[in-house]
């Protein structure tokens, strides 16, 4: 559904953003602009702008950006058509109205919600009555106080309930039937409870509305432990996180989110006074599931049961959701003690030590490392083969370019420190090992002297492997001749360098000009551009350490852009330095 831009641009001038903002955020004027702590990240030196002039916040710490209407649906998490009501609400305009279809659709979605709260305040007062004792007794026993009960209106459907009929008061069979709570037996035609002899757990959506239930049997039976509403037009599996709606309010405390197996351990957990737990609903967590976690906390831990089947799933998805993380968003493992849920592990030994279980999480690389090592015949080179393969692959699939390098990197060193073959006359040396030291040598060849910037050593090592090494440089002349060197003298001697280059001459030698014009600057150039050894090297192996070179250099000219505008931004905040400023930080990020 599209708003008429004349009817958002009404709300914006009825609604300064500072007014908007300032129901949240504690503001303070400075200047043109206000300035405050950041929503979006726990911090104690304010970072946050807001300029009512031009229209929208800025957050220098987490780059969040927007006008009144990103703010509302990024703190309160609402969907776009939601922070627009509740602005226009606000500005004290008209709900705008929109087609048939829309409104028809809409009036669906609050039936929908209606029959669910229906369902869900039925059943959770009746938990309490006489006949569920042995549901309430059940909950009771797993140390879930009234208080919590009530919180997340857990409640019971005892077998061979009538709430159907009373449904039917109120609403079609049509509608009942599209929320899923009932399924038609095919002998009987009757419609059955789909949470018979369950305890239910409500599901809700960002804004809290109970959009499905998850339902755990009480008795023994042969029945599935867990069952969950099947999806509908206003529920999805892969789009829904459990407890998200009341965990988010952490936030601002926190970048911590523990994800647990199922609904009853986030509960337990919550109960223990762990606010910050959720659940995937009833699948395996989704790309859709991790993002929008990601929008709350930038690192959450996922704290799976301690079977089997536990860590296997959690092996599934560190290599699904691994392709996902960059330097903002990471993903961290602590699966339990074999046998053990985290239920189980509070209950025993209490929430102190399962904070300290915490700590020793492992970041999502490190995990998969060592579930992955742990399967590995270190004496058998056919299968450190096999092992660096499946490693490089998941490398590969990240999707962070500059991440991607420094992991894999990472995983080539550990790789590299393993030992297949114990012989000490024939050590086994895995074949990538020519990869990895150029990698490290490109690292150290450029370690900063003590009065020289990182930018003026790489500045000295491009133009030392241009005049003692033409033919790598011959190769990457188009690169070097884009190249901006920081200083005139550089850049001039750069220019010439190229010059002679250009000739293609097989021996390139260091002419009378070149030796007395810069005979300073090329005796700097040589006593600090430490190119470990460069001409033991063979062709390739130069061209590539060039390559490092150039790369590196580029990304300090652009982290220097980006200062620059970040500067510049934060004394004038307009729109054009800010879209310059992204479009540097995208490219960045993609280089």
């Amino acid at each position: 559904m599209k708003y008429p831009k004349e009817y958002l641009d009404e709300i914006k001038l009825r609604l300064k953003v500072s007014q908007v903002v300032g129901k949240q955020v504690q503001l303070k004027k400075r200047g043109k602009e206000f300035v405050g702590l950041s929503p979006f990240k726990n911090e104690k030196t304010p970072s946050f702008t807001v300029s009512d002039e031009k229209g929208f916040y800025h957050c220098f710490s987490t780059s969040e950006h927007g006008n009144i209407f990103d703010f509302v649906m990024k703190t309160k998490s609402l969907g776009f058509g939601e922070a627009v009501k509740t602005l226009a609400a606000e500005a004290g305009m008209q709900v705008y109205r929109f087609s048939n279809f829309d409104e028809k659709k809409e009036k669906r979605f609050q039936k929908y919600k209606n029959i669910y709260k229906d369902y869900l305040n039925f059943f959770h007062t009746d938990l309490y009555d006489t006949k569920n004792y042995e549901a309430l007794k059940y909950l009771q026993k797993r140390n879930l106080s009234d208080d919590i009960i009530k919180e997340f209106r857990l409640g019971y459907v005892p077998w061979k309930n009538n709430f159907y009929e009373k449904l039917l008061k109120n609403y079609t069979e049509e509608e009942i039937n599209l929320t899923g709570l009932y399924y038609k037996n095919d002998k009987t035609g009757k419609f059955i409870d789909r949470f018979n002899s369950r305890i239910i757990f409500p599901i809700n959506n960002l804004s809290g509305d109970t959009v499905a239930f998850g339902g755990r049997i009480i008795k023994d039976s042969k029945l599935a432990k867990y069952i969950n509403s099947p999806e509908t037009d206003f529920y999805k599996k892969r789009n829904v996180v459990f407890n998200l709606d009341k965990a988010k309010s952490c936030r601002s405390e926190t970048e911590e989110v523990i994800i647990v197996e199922g609904y009853m351990d986030v509960v337990s957990l919550y109960a223990a006074g762990f606010r910050n737990v959720i659940s995937n609903s009833g699948t395996a967590l989704t790309e859709n599931q991790i993002e929008l976690i990601w929008k709350f906390f930038l690192s959450p831990i996922i704290c799976l049961d301690g079977d089997q089947s536990g860590q296997n799933a959690a092996v599934r998805i560190a290599e699904k959701l691994i392709a996902l993380i960059n330097d903002n968003n990471k993903i961290y493992f602590s699966i339990m003690p074999e046998g053990k849920d985290p239920d189980d592990f509070i209950k025993e030994h209490g929430k102190e030590k399962f904070v300290d279980f915490l700590k020793s999480k492992k970041i999502i690389q490190s995990f998969i490392w060592d579930k992955y090592v742990s399967e590995v015949e270190t004496r058998n080179p056919f299968a450190i083969s096999k092992f660096e393969k499946k490693i490089k692959g998941l490398c590969y699939s990240i999707k962070d370019e500059t991440l991607k390098k420094y992991i894999l990197e990472e995983f080539l060193t550990k790789i590299a420190n393993l030992t297949p073959i114990q012989n000490k006359k024939n050590k086994f040396t895995p074949y990538f090992k020519k990869d990895l030291r150029i990698l490290q040598e490109t690292k150290a060849l450029f370690k900063q002297r003590d009065h020289y910037t990182k930018e003026q050593i790489k500045e000295y090592s491009i133009l030392n492997v241009m005049l003692n090494f033409p033919k790598a440089a011959n190769v990457r002349l188009e690169e070097l001749s884009e190249l901006k060197l920081s200083t005139k003298n550089c850049e001039e001697f750069k220019n010439l360098l190229l010059k002679k280059l250009s000739k293609n001459e097989v021996e390139f030698k260091k002419e009378f000009e070149l030796m007395e014009i810069f005979k300073e600057l090329i005796n700097e150039i040589e006593k600090n551009s430490n190119l470990l050894n460069m001409i033991k090297k063979n062709d390739l192996e130069k061209v590539e350490i060039l390559d490092e070179l150039i790369l590196d250099l580029k990304e300090i000219n652009q982290l220097k852009k980006i200062d620059s505008l970040e500067s510049k931004f934060a004394q004038n905040m307009d729109e054009s330095s800010y879209s310059e400023l992204i479009k540097l930080k995208s490219q960045l990020n993609r280089d």
